[in-house]
């Protein structure tokens, strides 16, 4: 097994061969698309393999449903490849120019960060979406997934190595450490010679000890203490939707919401709306006092669930007594990910987009729209809740620097 050291030098090198690809990126990504399906059977069989681990180990569906690769997700996922080598390519693109009295040409370009590594958990899509964003962006990668989908990250790695390599790229473009352990974990944090940017996604938990171990710059994201909140003036039906489709449509992803605070003036005719609409995918409600007593079936909330990424059909109920106080909860609880407002008033809804401070935030809409697709992004590496260097979902543009290039006829200073 390639050690981490080799590992990151193969990438490095591999780094200065994609500063002038051009064109090849774009065959060897679309060659990427190809190989996925050409080999989804195999693909599916490495999942399955993992599949049966988990339901071994007492994994609950909810991030089984994350692991699962078939044959119309191996699509999906061949499908993004192609959309990514679709977009213009950032790199080399002219951000500003200028001319010195002095006769001096300055321009600023943008140019790839280097080396990426990136950590994540038991979404093997990954895998190929972020080989696919960093290879666009003329970047290396070395991907480090979880030992929950080893089987299939090592699948999806070697059909795309040997994909770009067919296409002309040095197949140390993408890398994959196979050891899950603890400590290969913590030995890529340290990979400060080689990576120039480290990534992580997945629970909060992973992401905090990237942050406090790494000494390669750090760039969070993934954690999702998502909310809606449901102002006085809000059409009941439209709200009852759009927290239905944010909960259950796929509760285990980060853009899904976990907690629904609810204005007092509407609390009595909505909530029950709201409840019918969860008890649909049997939604376990935790209630604060107030909300306990206008439903019936539900548990009490305690402090700690107002702070949960649940990732699963479970979602946190309070009644507040104004947009203040909504937006005062929020501010506290939330991760930065992504926050909404069910409304009908106007001056409510640019309060509530003025002084909530997450990555995003929606006016009657689900917040599961944070992605980068649905952003017109393309795949995306993660949705970043920091606010250095990139926010929101992360495409091609965040995974890039810039450089200055001065042009001169012999100026000196």
């Amino acid at each position: 097994m390639t050690t981490l050291e080799q590992m990151g030098q193969n990438a490095k090198q591999a780094a200065r061969f994609l500063l002038t690809a051009g064109e090849l990126k774009n065959k060897a990504l679309l060659a990427i698309a190809d190989a996925l399906i050409e080999n989804a059977d195999k693909i599916v069989d490495a999942n399955n393999i993992d599949i049966k681990i988990a339901r071994e180990n007492g994994t609950r569906e909810s991030l089984i449903d994350r692991l699962t690769l078939t044959k119309a997700r191996i699509e999906g996922m061949a499908d993004g490849v192609r959309q990514v080598a679709a977009l213009q390519d950032p790199t080399g693109v002219v951000l500003s120019g200028s001319t010195r009295p002095n006769g001096l040409k300055i321009e600023k370009v943008r140019v790839p960060m280097g080396v990426i590594g990136i950590i994540y958990e038991a979404r093997p899509n990954v895998t190929s979406d972020a080989a696919a964003l960093c290879l666009k962006s003329g970047n290396a990668v070395i991907l480090r997934g979880g030992k929950e989908a080893i089987n299939s990250n090592k699948c999806i790695a070697d059909i795309m190595r040997n994909a770009i390599e067919k296409a002309g790229l040095p197949k140390d473009c993408i890398a994959l450490v196979e050891d899950t352990s603890r400590a290969s974990s913590v030995e890529l944090m340290q990979l400060s010679d080689y990576l120039d940017v480290l990534i992580p996604r997945g629970s909060a938990s992973l992401i905090n000890a990237v942050v406090q171990n790494s000494k390669v710059p750090v760039i969070e994201t993934g954690v999702g203490n998502c909310h809606v909140y449901v102002d006085d003036s809000a059409d009941i039906n439209m709200a009852s939707e759009i927290i239905f489709n944010a909960k259950t449509s796929r509760p285990s992803v980060c853009n899904a919401i976990e907690t629904i605070l609810v204005h007092k003036d509407i609390a009595e005719k909505a909530l029950p709306v709201i409840k019918a609409r969860l008890d649909e995918k049997n939604v376990t409600l935790r209630c604060c006092e107030r909300s306990a007593k206008i439903l019936s079936g539900v548990e009490n909330a305690a402090e700690d669930d107002w702070y949960t990424e649940y990732g699963d059909y479970i979602l946190a109920v309070k009644i507040v007594d104004s947009i203040d106080e909504a937006i005062a909860h929020i501010a506290k609880y939330s991760s930065g990910h992504s926050e909404c407002i069910v409304t009908s008033d106007y001056a409510n809804s640019q309060k509530f987009t003025d002084e909530v401070d997450s990555a995003a935030v929606y006016v009657n809409a689900s917040t599961r729209f944070t992605d980068g697709g649905e952003f017109g992004l393309g795949a995306e590496i993660g949705i970043s809740t920091q606010k250095l260097h990139a926010r929101g979902p992360m495409g091609l543009n965040e995974l890039t620097s810039m450089k200055f290039v001065i042009r001169g006829n012999g100026q000196v200073r």
